[in-house]
């Protein structure tokens, strides 16, 4: 398996909706036999730019995290359903490393230590 960060913008949301959004984007992840290793919410941020999405114009939004471990197939069907998220604005997944040399070797990657 690969690790892997999605790091998210989504619009600004009843709570009940970002959770739902955040639970969801794991379920992709766990019911295909992937890990989520970390979520970490980054708060409501004013966006560097006004983003046109789903025919509206936002300035800001919620910005969050989450750390996982799964297969490159299950990243594109990530990918594919949170293109067309009504509540998600933009989103990255970024490889962090393929290699248990890669994932181990720096410590800010697993976390924090106890």
């Amino acid at each position: 398996m690969v690790f892997y960060e999605l790091f998210c913008t989504s619009r600004t949301l009843v709570e009940a909706n970002l959770k739902d959004l955040v639970k969801q984007t794991s379920l992709i992840v766990m019911n295909r036999g992937g890990v989520v290793r970390n979520l970490r919410p980054l708060g409501e941020k004013q966006l560097p730019y006004r983003i046109r999405k789903h025919q509206e114009y936002h300035i800001r939004g919620y910005q969050w995290l989450m750390q996982f471990d799964a297969n490159p197939t299950v990243v594109n069907e990530l990918n594919k359903r949170l293109k067309v998220d009504p509540r998600v604005l933009r989103h990255a997944v970024i490889r962090l490393g393929s290699k248990l040399e890669d994932i181990v070797a720096s410590a800010e990657k697993t976390g924090p230590k106890n």
